[in-house]
Order: structure tokens, then C-alpha cells, then sequence
């Protein structure tokens, strides 16, 4: 019996029990597996995926909306991958053209490498900005941040919400609920009885990955990376919106180095809504 083509094989919508190979794919690429991202994804977005008649995955994706249920204002397109095998086959392509048309009007946004950004160019999507991922272990240096952090607490959720609908733009409430289980440290900047920043630290493989980063001014972001810094001796990894330049000097020079540039791309929309100069950093590059 011939192995169907490419194209022939149907895109269905993964759930949280395609976690394993969501993983799998990743390691097929040469990505770390991601499982604990993987989770969330999938449970809080949209898995797309192309089932291999041998097994596994051909190809996978997520997509995170945000605003209403039944008119987004806004989705995320993250982890695409197509396995190793199928590479350079029109996968790739074939699946972002299915999610441009599920989400209909919806506008999208999605974190392009320089492998991918020409295809998502050909799809019609276009860069608006750069985001700098940097990584490595936070030496604590120079006077600290003359802001106060502490841990929050349950009764700082709805202002967590209020300042994040403010920055963000589009409503991400399940997502940022979902911020205490998934996060090992979940950090508030206040002032004045005022929460002016917020902050989590969630484990990614050997790394803590600082996001989302929300904060009033850069000093309130340094405090912010300080105080999770401080809790864990593991790596950070954060990926900062190029423009924020002051913060990206001030955190390469505590050990925390430059690893790559990604394209932030829109299709739909001139440019992300809310305001940029209060987000330092997404929650993951895949969700936005």
C-alpha cells in the first residue's frame, strides 16, 4: 500500500494527549522538548497537526487567542515545526495557510527566526519589530532598583488583570490565571498600595524563563528581573523587545548574553495593539 502524499493528509486539532508528540517533534527539529510549555499551550490554544502515517507528527502548531470567545481580537501563532523528515515539502506552508483560515478576520502575530520569516512574508505577514532573546546566569551588580517587589498573592489577580488588559491590549484572563500553576515565581511591583509591574519566572528545561515582563519604566522592569534573579540558580532567558535598549544593556551586563534575534510579524494589523513601552517581554515568544 503507497504511503499518502503530503497533501492529502488531514489537519486536525491536537489536544493535551498529543503532548508527547508535540515533544517529540520538537526533539525531531532539534528544539529542547518543551513539555511544560507544551502543556499550557495546548490547554490554553489551539493545536493544529498533521498526523505521520509511520507515526507521530508531520507538522504541528499552536494558536492563542485573545478577547472575546466568539470575536478575538488578537491570535498567536507559535511552535511551528515540521518534522525533518518532511522539511522543505510545502508542510509549513500548507498548515499556516489552514490556521489563516480558521481564524478567519482575526488578526495574527507570531515571533519569526530568519529561517522562517520568509515564508511568513510570502503569507502576507509583516515585521513590526524585533525581540532579543538573551540568556545566562544574573549576577546581582550596582545599587538595586529603588522599587519594591514582593510575591503575589491571590487577592493581586484582578489588579494583575486590570494592568495587563492596560498593556497588552486584547483580554489574556486564561492565560494569566493560569500564571500560579504554571510559573515558579510569580512577582508584583508596587507602589503606593498600587501594582505598577508584574512578573513571572517559569521553568524551561535547564533555564528560567522570565515573562511575561510588564512594568511602568525600565527601573520598575530591573527590579522586577532582580527579585526573580534571586530566586533560582538556574539560567535566565528572557526575550526583550529591541526597543526597550536601556534594559537590554543593563541585563548583558549582569552575565546575560545575547542569543538570537527574532522578527515580530503581524498579518491583519498595521501593528500589536496596547503599549509597547510598558512590555518589556512575553509570556513565551509562542503565545505572545
Amino acid at each position: 500500500m503507497s504511503t499518502p502524499s503530503l497533501t492529502a493528509l488531514p489537519i486536525r486539532r491536537l489536544t493535551p494527549r498529543d503532548l508527547e508528540s508535540c515533544a517529540d517533534l520538537s526533539e525531531d527539529r532539534g528544539w529542547p522538548r518543551e513539555d511544560h510549555k507544551w502543556s499550557l499551550l495546548l490547554t490554553a490554544g489551539t493545536g493544529y497537526g498533521i498526523d505521520d502515517p509511520d507515526g507521530g507528527l508531520v507538522s504541528a502548531c499552536v494558536v492563542t487567542e485573545y478577547g472575546p470567545r466568539d470575536c478575538p481580537d488578537l491570535a498567536a501563532v507559535g511552535m511551528v515545526l515540521v518534522a525533518e523528515r518532511h522539511a522543505r515539502k510545502g508542510v509549513g506552508r500548507r498548515l499556516m495557510q489552514h490556521v489563516i483560515a480558521e481564524v478567519g478576520a482575526t488578526p495574527l502575530t507570531l515571533h519569526a527566526t530568519s529561517a522562517g520569516r520568509p515564508l511568513y512574508e510570502e503569507l502576507g505577514f509583516k515585521a513590526v519589530g524585533q525581540a532579543e532573546m538573551v540568556r545566562g546566569h544574573f549576577r546581582p551588580g550596582g545599587s538595586p532598583p529603588p522599587v519594591r517587589t514582593r510575591r503575589a498573592t491571590a487577592e493581586d489577580l484582578p489588579a494583575i488583570l486590570r494592568l495587563d488588559g492596560e498593556v497588552f491590549g486584547p483580554d489574556r484572563t486564561h492565560m494569566i490565571t493560569r500564571l500560579p500553576a504554571f510559573a515558579d515565581q510569580l512577582r508584583v511591583a508596587e507602589e503606593g498600595g498600587e501594582i505598577v509591574g508584574y512578573a513571572a519566572a517559569w521553568p524551561n528545561m535547564a533555564t528560567h524563563v522570565v515573562g511575561p515582563l510588564i512594568a511602568r519604566d525600565t527601573e520598575t522592569a530591573k527590579a522586577l528581573v532582580t527579585s526573580l534573579a534571586a530566586g533560582t540558580d538556574r539560567p535566565l532567558r528572557t526575550d526583550i523587545d529591541a526597543r526597550h535598549e536601556e534594559l537590554l544593556a543593563w541585563i548583558k551586563e549582569r552575565g546575560v548574553e545575547q542569543q538570537g534575534l527574532n522578527s515580530v510579524m503581524t498579518y491583519g494589523i498595521p501593528d500589536l495593539p496596547g503599549d509597547w513601552t510598558r512590555r518589556f517581554a512575553p509570556l513565551t515568544v509562542a503565545a505572545g
